[in-house]
């Protein structure tokens, strides 16, 4: 039977991104002073929200700088923010924010967890793209914000001979502030090349059966390992202002939609899974229950044995592994709870590769054979 734990099962640990060809190609009937042109290939561009380079102060300033400027993620107009963010919040939050980085910090390869999976993931879906196509099909990643940057991965795609590059957002819902900021960030990026590839975005899959099923059978994994079945499912999805939630953007009905969609698909009843939001920031309403809140109220309430799983979040990152598996679980345990179990992301599990895998071939249909 396959281990599909996150980080195991398929031996792709060495697997390598298909490189392009080393030398180009001469059109037959151009001329000898004709720039040589690449074979031609097809790209599939993954991306991350992005880390920091490092977390020390300047490092996470730049990350924090470039990631709170993003209209789409905070929407302020920039005479009121823009001040209040460059005198006051990146003084102090890179200090704060670098501490956290460092607790969880991959220091043998002095990156962060989010891009050491990353990776991870993308060597094993470049393999399995290999596999089904050769050298036809391209896999690299970026990352919105931070390095690699999106900017010089489409550039070295296009000099590689993609002609045509599907660009996939690494978010299973949608939301302004994660997948249109990333396609808002490709298409600037496509504006620079003189000639352009042709592009297709890749949209939300929180309703693909091979995620739900993907995500049902991690819990199932975590559950096998306990002593006592924990008493609820906490689903903590990263929140965002109710004010987009009213003005049209989709991420509250969307993570509602999985919770319900994992709930039958494990057959449990109505109330076995509990759907949060995490990630506060600012002082106006954002979209309830919030997750710190909530868990401490399910410990004076009784239920003194929860399970945490982050299902909006496609690789561990500061938000599950200090913000949940470190202040939320804080607040659990400080309001009576006993016993807090954190079910990884699936990372690159061989269940969530196999559905990424099975997004990006529907989505490259009429592209490839």
């Amino acid at each position: 039977m396959p281990d599909d734990t996150p980080g195991k099962g398929i031996s792709l640990t060495a697997a390598k991104t298909p490189q392009p060809a080393s030398s180009d190609t001469r059109l037959a009937h151009a001329p000898s002073d004709h720039p040589a042109v690449p074979p031609a290939k097809i790209g599939v561009l993954l991306a991350n929200l992005g880390t920091p380079d490092n977390y020390d102060y300047w490092s996470m300033r730049r990350y924090l700088n470039e990631f709170l400027s993003d209209k789409r993620v905070i929407d302020y107009a920039s005479w009121k923010w823009q001040p209040l963010l460059q005198l006051i919040i990146l003084t102090k939050r890179p200090f704060s924010s670098g501490a956290n980085y460092k607790l969880i910090w991959n220091h043998d390869k002095g990156e962060s967890p989010l891009m050491t999976i990353t990776k991870d993931q993308t060597a094993k879906i470049a393999t399995a793209m290999a596999d089904l196509h050769g050298s036809e099909v391209m896999v690299v990643f970026c990352m919105r914000y931070g390095n690699p940057s999106t900017d010089s991965k489409v550039r070295a795609m296009v000099a590689a001979g993609c002609e045509k590059i599907l660009f996939f957002p690494l978010y299973p819902h949608y939301a302004g502030a994660t997948v249109a900021t990333a396609n808002d960030q490709f298409f600037r990026a496509l504006m620079k090349e003189k000639r352009q590839p042709a592009s297709r975005t890749v949209p939300e899959y929180f309703d693909h059966p091979m995620y739900i099923d993907a995500l049902a059978k991690s819990v199932e994994r975590a559950y096998a390992g306990l002593d006592h079945k924990p008493d609820v499912l906490v689903a903590s999805y990263h929140g965002m202002p109710k004010r987009y939630l009213m003005s049209g953007d989709p991420y509250h009905c969307h993570c509602a939609k999985t919770s319900r969609l994992l709930k039958e698909r494990l057959g449990w009843p109505n109330d076995a899974i509990n759907t949060t939001f995490q990630s506060v920031f600012g002082p106006e309403e954002w979209l309830k229950p919030y997750t710190v809140k909530h868990v401490a109220e399910l410990a004076k309430a009784g239920k003194k044995r929860i399970a945490v799983i982050a299902p909006a979040f496609s690789a561990d990152c500061i938000e599950t592994l200090e913000e949940i598996n470190g202040e939320i679980r804080e607040a659990f345990e400080h309001a009576g709870g006993e016993s807090f179990t954190y079910i990884p992301c699936l990372n690159d599990s061989e269940l969530h590769i196999a559905a990424l895998v099975a997004v990006i071939e529907e989505n490259l249909g009429g592209w490839v054979k």
